[in-house]
């Protein structure tokens, strides 16, 4: 069993053993997950699509494909509304 120490600042160190097993290097980002009394912890690696399925919604599924897709678009429009 791994275990580490959480620092006053809220920050711990990973342990060796379980940074190896989710293949995590430096500069990694962790998607921290709690389903009822847990913490599911996973490397974030990827864009938005590899979150599907990893927020629970009421109803239909969220369409992270279409969410990209109207982000670009508005981002695209701020740029070109900022150059005028």
């Amino acid at each position: 069993m791994a275990v580490s120490i959480l620092t006053s600042k809220g920050q711990t160190t990973i342990p060796k053993e379980i940074r190896a097993f989710l293949k995590l290097e430096a500069k990694d980002k962790i998607l921290y997950q709690v389903e009822n009394d847990k913490v599911i912890m996973k490397p974030l690696k990827g864009d938005i699509l590899d979150l599907k399925g990893s927020v629970k919604t009421k109803g239909k599924p969220v369409d992270f494909g279409k969410i990209r897709e109207v982000t670009k678009k508005r981002v695209a429009q701020k740029i070109v509304e900022g150059d005028k």
